[in-house]
């Protein structure tokens, strides 16, 4: 007997076979890795504006700082690290600008085992994702200068600043991506409570603990490790828990009053 899953059980359809999920599942990596492949491809298109964006604030702390000893240029210490940071620099930005068909793409894929109710949440969410995610990169960006002094003031006076290029794309990619991950924190907190895995009440009581483990997140995911970058993470992180468990009681109520009207109208 063929296994069957019920993807559009609640739709009232006939369930999907296996193959069926793996043929759709297919379609839309596909579809996501085409999209990565437009947007590097874009990336490639536009690369000297792209590195001369991207190593601004690296510019800005050199004509800030000429005690720092540095030019605010970038060095390839071998022959094909010019060609690698090229590609390196593609494939993180055709990531980047595909995040909302990649979201599109994964909503696609689990709308038809929604119910109308759980649908009408999917929509909000995906969009919350990449607002989030790209506010979180923006700020990881905006604090990069800042970062970079701190780190390079704790070089010692003496020591001349040459970064390879890799290097650099590489610590500037991981902060955007870290910053957008950990921005994503309350569509997490939020799709929780909505399914009943925790509550607001129980969120607010262990407050401290959670404040507690944002700040030690921050701490991980912060690629360059330097204070200025955790507290420019962990402080909005902070904020937007404290928002996803009001909304989480904002939800709560609303779910009650509905209930209320229901057991009414019933009566």
């Amino acid at each position: 007997m063929a296994w069957r899953f019920s993807k559009t059980a609640l739709n009232g359809a006939e369930p999907m076979s296996i193959m069926a999920h793996l043929s759709e599942l297919r379609m839309r990596i596909i579809r996501a890795c085409l999209s990565i492949a437009i947007g590097a491809a874009v990336i490639l298109i536009f690369y000297d504006q792209v590195l001369h964006f991207l190593t601004q604030p690296y510019r800005n702390i050199c004509e800030a700082r000429p005690d720092f000893n540095c030019d605010g240029s970038l060095y390839a210490l071998g022959p094909i690290e010019g060609l690698a940071s090229r590609m390196r620099i593609a494939g993180y930005g055709g990531i980047i600008i595909s995040v909302p068909i990649i979201l599109w793409q994964l909503w696609r894929f689990v709308s038809p085992a929604m119910s109308t109710k759980e649908k009408k949440y999917a929509m909000p969410f995906a969009i919350a994702s990449f607002v989030l995610f790209i506010c979180g990169g923006a700020l990881a960006f905006w604090t990069l200068d800042r970062a970079l002094e701190f780190l390079i003031s704790w070089s010692g006076a003496d020591v001349n600043q040459t970064y390879q290029i890799a290097k650099y794309i590489s610590l500037v990619a991981l902060m955007v991506l870290a910053f957008g991950a950990g921005f994503l924190l309350p569509v997490i907190v939020v799709f929780l409570q909505l399914v009943g895995a925790v509550t607001p009440q129980q969120l607010r009581k262990q407050w401290r603990i959670a404040v507690m483990v944002v700040f030690v997140i921050a701490a991980v995911i912060t690629p360059s490790g330097d204070p200025i970058s955790m507290l420019a993470l962990a402080v909005p992180m902070t904020v937007l828990y404290i928002l996803a468990v009001i909304i989480g009681f904002v939800a709560q109520r609303r779910r009650r009053k509905n209930s209320q009207d229901d057991d009414f109208a019933d009566a």
